[in-house]
């Protein structure tokens, strides 16, 4: 993922990628000539939940995605909640659904976004109403799902063979 960061939030001044020691060895970095400070560009945690609703995963589609692909459920951790209490929440605001029972599935790099993947397995109950930042929804049965090779893709074929289903991938085809 390309960095955004130009400047400096401390003092306003171009950053620039300047190769200082640390520990474990020298590590280039965007960093102010001027103040000192050092932008870490570190993950984001992103929480992602493969919902169980109706004996079915729901997989939904992003009103900003082109094409017809469909994927778990995911959002952004906020300060001050817990990963669970995260993905709670993003499932009711996402879904309106309510969560009865929820288990870690596992944690996923995703470079090219600079995330981190803290995946669940949800299951839900309530009725589907999607929020605008959702267009379309599916439910699959377990033995029809495909996953996709990257990020919550993982999770989701994690979860299938949890299960004793052999996971299917297939490519996204860039828009």
């Amino acid at each position: 993922m390309t960095n955004t960061f130009k400047f400096c939030p401390q003092c306003a001044a171009p950053l620039e990628m300047v190769t200082q020691l640390e520990d474990g060895g020298e590590k280039a970095r965007l960093r102010c000539p001027a103040c000192g400070f050092t932008h870490w560009n570190n993950p984001t945690p992103v929480l992602a939940a493969v919902i169980e609703y109706k004996g079915q995963i729901l997989l939904a589609r992003n009103a900003a995605w082109s094409g017809r692909r469909f994927a778990l459920i995911t959002g952004f951790m906020e300060a001050g909640e817990t990963p669970q209490g995260g993905i709670e929440r993003e499932i009711k605001e996402e879904t309106s659904l309510d969560t009865s029972s929820l288990d870690l599935i596992g944690v996923y790099d995703f470079q090219r976004m600079n995330q981190i993947i803290i995946a669940y397995h949800a299951v839900c109950t309530g009725d589907v109403q999607l929020s605008p930042e959702l267009v379309e929804y599916k439910l699959c049965d377990y033995a029809d799902i495909k996953c996709w090779p990257a990020g919550t893709g993982y999770a989701l074929a994690d979860w299938l063979t949890s299960r004793g289903y052999t996971p299917e991938f297939v490519e996204w085809q860039k828009p």
